[in-house]
């Protein structure tokens, strides 16, 4: 069995804990607020009140922290556990140029980093309906494929090393995309308000069509 250390139970990793204990692999957590991890201890999994006791063996050690320094201060107080060969999935949006400090990390406890940002909010969490990108060793591929499987509806492999955070770049290009949809969504609806039309009749006449999208 995988035995998988999640690492930052909020929001997102929350509901990515649940779908990975639900998928039926071994799961230990660690979160700074332990409260938060409680759930996920309900429900089965081990919880952990230092990251290294959680990522000590285990195959996969999955990051969803809050942002690159908090990452590497965690896994700097993970480092007794750490053990060189073992697969790092980051799984936060870290960015292009704060992703070196986590691969400086990584090459100094001899992890196997995969660049692995996810597209998605809460409730895609929840349903592990998650999208996430992935750039790193191709050889790792087999051993994150169950914590993938389990979290997300859909994996994009890309490059075959995390060494210009090719994953990284291309969770920034998704993340334009929202923010403009997003824009554009509260330009109607101010248009709408300012012509004295009811927003819902704007959003009724699109819904369903080809103008029509999910975070609209």
């Amino acid at each position: 069995m995988t035995t998988v250390a999640l690492l930052g139970t909020g929001i997102m990793g929350a509901g990515m804990g649940h779908n990975i204990l639900a998928a039926g692999l071994d799961l230990r957590v660690w979160n700074r607020t332990a409260a938060k991890a409680r759930p996920l201890a309900d429900a089965g999994a081990t919880l952990c009140t230092d990251p290294a006791d959680a990522v000590r063996d285990a195959d996969v050690v999955v990051t969803m922290l809050g942002d690159a320094g908090d990452v590497a201060a965690v896994l700097e107080r993970a480092a007794d556990g750490l053990a060189a060969g073992q697969v790092w999935l980051q799984t936060t949006t870290v960015g292009v140029e704060p992703f070196e400090q986590l691969r400086a990390v990584a090459d100094r406890h001899g992890l196997v980093l995969l660049d692995a940002p996810v597209l998605g909010t809460r409730a895609p969490a929840e349903a592990g309906q998650l999208t996430v990108f992935v750039a790193g060793d191709p050889a790792a591929r087999a051993r994150v494929e169950p914590v993938l499987d389990a979290v997300g509806r859909a994996t994009v492999w890309g490059a075959e090393d995390c060494t210009r955070a090719q994953a990284s770049r291309l969770k920034l290009v998704a993340n334009s995309w929202v923010l403009a949809v997003t824009a554009a969504t509260g330009e109607s609806v101010a248009l709408a308000q300012g012509l004295g039309v009811d927003p819902q009749a704007f959003l009724d006449a699109v819904a369903g069509g080809p103008l029509d999208l999910p975070y609209l």
